[in-house]
C-alpha cells in the first residue's frame, strides 16, 4: 500500500508538471527530451493529452494498492499497472539519453521509482 501511495504521488507530480507545461510555463527542459524551455504549441497539445492519462494512472496503482477503488476488477489493475510500468520502465531509458541535464537527473530517477512502484503493486496484489 505504501509503495502504491508514493507511486500514485509520483504521478500526480508528473500531471501537475504537465499542466504547467501545456500552459506554457518554461519547464520544458524536464520533459520530452528537454530540447524546449517553453513547449512548442504541438507538444503542449501532446503534454494535456498526457495529463489524464498520468492521473488514470495514478487512481489504477491506488486500485491495485487496495487503498481505494475505481471500479475496475483486479485482474484489470494489475495487467494496467503492468502496462504502464513497462512504459516507465522504457521513459527511464529514453530519460537518460536526454540532452538536458534536469530531464536527466530529475525525470530518470521519478520515471524509475514510479515503475517500481507500478510494477511491485502489480505483482504483489
Amino acid at each position: 500500500m505504501t509503495v502504491a501511495i508514493i507511486g500514485s504521488c509520483l504521478l500526480g507530480f508528473v500531471a501537475l508538471l504537465y499542466i504547467t507545461l501545456a500552459l506554457g510555463f518554461p519547464l520544458g527542459e524536464f520533459a520530452m527530451g528537454g530540447a524546449d524551455r517553453v513547449m512548442p504549441k504541438k507538444k503542449r497539445v501532446a503534454c494535456a493529452i498526457s495529463i489524464p492519462v498520468q492521473i488514470f494512472a495514478a487512481l489504477t496503482l491506488l486500485q491495485a494498492g487496495k487503498v481505494i477503488s475505481i471500479g475496475l476488477p483486479d485482474t484489470v489493475a494489475k495487467y494496467i499497472c503492468i502496462g504502464f510500468g513497462l512504459y516507465f520502465a522504457l521513459n527511464v531509458l529514453m530519460n537518460l539519453m536526454s540532452k538536458s541535464n534536469k530531464e536527466r537527473f530529475v525525470m530518470t530517477p521519478l520515471a524509475a521509482i514510479t515503475a517500481f512502484s507500478l510494477l511491485f503493486t502489480a505483482f504483489h496484489m
